[in-house]
């Protein structure tokens, strides 16, 4: 596999066309996406928000009704989109091959239906090659994708040189030649991994950053930690709970009420920050060793901090609290 381009330092994440926004399940990497295109567009940015997997959560984000192939601005400055294979085929026929296709694919569907289970890549290759395209024509300052989960970005960034390892020569050879000059230059691409901060999304989000790496010409720009609780105790207070916690049954009595469940809610609360720290470090450590292992300038891709959002509501409200706490980090 080729390495990325390292001509040149990479720009400041906002500064890149192209970010696809990845993580396991659960940890909200359709929030993040949706924040990082808000926070782009309230920088004056022309943005493209796609969703990939086209389930409608990243419009709802944005308190906005479904989206499809064509998009809408659903917020000043921000035009989503949903993902279609079907749609992209189309307009890759229409712009590439000038044939003019109307209505259903029909055969020509089942034909790309037969194609793609006999070699792997092409309906990724649609699907990329939509969202370069976009950069190439400079349509949008920034395209974010909300992308499949981490079991499955994989194949979709590797698609282009699977299909140039496969293709040595004519249109198809051309089409991704110019994909992966895009993917492969990290002042324009980038991918962002988002977790949280548990065991198995850490670990998810070490192997990712590992094969990211080593099976594709993408970097990855940035890891994104959601749900990151807030430090409510230092070891003064500790000291004081302990104290206090002999002495329980006095507290009650002063209180009116049994004091227990607030002790045991101070003791949860130091003991799972302390948990979800070592997590952290762990991240932080494994891949800062990644990047050593690499060689040469590389260097850990940097960790952002989003707080733990004590709320039900998952909407605009929510979206841009996240926003704001990653324009915090970014220095914005």
């Amino acid at each position: 596999m080729p390495a990325p381009v390292v001509d040149a330092r990479p720009s400041p994440l906002l500064e890149r066309r192209l970010l696809f926004v990845t993580g396991k399940g659960g940890t909200g990497k359709t929030t993040v996406a949706a924040a990082l295109a808000q926070l782009a567009a309230d920088r004056a940015k022309h943005v493209l928000a796609c969703e990939v997997d086209a389930k409608g959560d990243l419009a709802a984000l944005f308190e906005a009704g479904p989206t499809d192939f064509a998009g809408r601005e659903v917020a000043s400055g921000v035009v989503a989109m949903s993902m279609d294979t079907e749609a992209a085929l189309r307009e890759y026929l229409k712009l590439y091959l000038r044939i003019p296709v109307l209505g259903g694919l029909g055969p020509l569907a089942k034909a790309l239906d037969f194609v793609a289970a006999a070699a792997p890549g092409v309906r990724e290759i649609l699907t990329v090659g939509k969202l370069c395209y976009e950069v190439r024509e400079r349509h949008y300052d920034l395209v974010v994708v909300d992308a499949s989960a981490t079991g499955h970005i994989i194949s979709q960034l590797a698609a282009p040189q699977a299909i140039n390892d496969l293709v040595k020569v004519g249109l198809i050879r051309s089409q991704t030649d110019w994909m992966l000059e895009i993917l492969s230059d990290p002042r324009r691409t980038g991918v962002v991994a988002v977790t949280t901060p548990e065991e198995m999304p850490v670990n998810e989000t070490l192997e990712l950053a590992a094969r990211i790496r080593s099976e594709t010409t993408v970097q990855l720009s940035a890891v994104v930690v959601n749900r990151v609780l807030p430090e409510l105790f230092g070891l003064h207070e500790e000291a004081v709970f302990d104290q206090v916690d002999a002495h329980s049954e006095e507290l009650s009595k002063l209180l009116g009420g049994d004091a227990g469940p607030l002790l045991e809610g101070a003791r949860l609360a130091v003991t799972m920050r302390r948990t979800r720290a070592g997590h952290l470090q762990r991240l932080r450590e494994g891949l800062a060793s990644q990047a050593e292992s690499a060689g040469g300038d590389a260097a850990p891709p940097p960790v952002l901090y989003v707080p733990y959002l004590f709320s039900r509501a998952h909407g605009l409200r929510s979206m841009r609290q996240v926003a704001a706490a990653l324009g915090e980090e970014l220095g914005l």
